[in-house]
């Protein structure tokens, strides 16, 4: 679970839910039921029109990946490498037939190389699958990042049939006041769910992403290297890389 987004909403909206209580008229004022389904049903209804269902359904599915964080560190995954590396040099690929691996990616291409694929087979399979992953990713962050814009402007369109009803009561003084601030919530609803919740999801799946990739590219890899029959030095070195320099060996500094 990623404390830092469930702690980063629970903050937002407990700053928001605490300076509306401390104010004169209380939350109360703030909840406009019309107003919620224009921001709300409005976003989602244009979001169905500009995304295909099937793409939108899964996006929130995709967008539990803001809140979990399932990824292995890639320090232990050259780390495996290594040791798998070590292996293939005292017997033989084969002797990884009897190695469970729970990343489903890394067992597909072990699965390919101790089966004879050839090399360049095996990483054109691999990228293959990485493109597909990071078009599926990208779309789920753009769904989400229209939801963002969506969000306000719908809040404006909620703004605007308030004003039009205000104007309708202009010879009720005492009810322009009220009317007001009910057209101004909509603008105010869209502004915080696009900001605290659409945009920043978007940027964290963004974020998750590119780690997600980052591993994949790493697995990549250490596969080559494994098929090659290289050194365990040699794999590790060349793993290292994917590493920021002060997460390597010392030997690689």
């Amino acid at each position: 679970m990623d404390i830092g987004t469930i702690g980063g909403i629970l903050l937002g909206l407990g700053l928001i839910f605490t300076s509306l209580a401390m104010g004169e008229s209380g939350i109360s004022a703030f909840f406009n039921v019309p107003g919620i389904f224009i921001v709300f049903g409005g976003t989602i209804a244009a979001t169905f029109i500009m995304f295909p269902m099937n793409s939108v359904l899964k996006t929130f599915k995709v967008a539990m990946n803001a809140f979990s964080v399932k990824l292995k560190s890639p320090q232990d995954i050259i780390n495996r490498f290594v040791d798998l590396a070590a292996k293939v040099r005292k017997d033989s690929v084969l002797a990884l037939e009897k190695e469970q691996f729970e990343d489903k990616f890394l067992s597909k291409g072990i699965r390919l190389m101790i089966d004879g694929s050839k090399t360049g087979t095996i990483r054109n399979i691999l990228t293959t699958e990485l493109s597909l992953l990071k078009e599926r990713h990208g779309t789920g962050q753009e769904i989400f990042e229209q939801m963002g814009a969506l969000a306000p402007a719908f809040g404006m369109i909620g703004t605007l049939i308030g004003l039009v009803q205000m104007l309708r009561t202009l010879s009720e003084p005492s009810a322009i006041g009220p009317a007001m601030a009910v057209a101004l919530l909509t603008t105010f609803y869209g502004a915080v769910v696009a900001n605290l919740l659409f945009i920043p999801i978007a940027k964290k799946l963004e974020q998750r992403s590119k780690e997600e990739s980052l591993v994949k590219e790493l697995i990549i890899e250490g596969i080559m290297s494994l098929s090659n029959q290289d050194n365990p030095m040699i794999v590790k070195d060349k793993l290292e890389i994917f590493l920021a320099p002060n997460l390597r060996s010392e030997k690689n500094e």
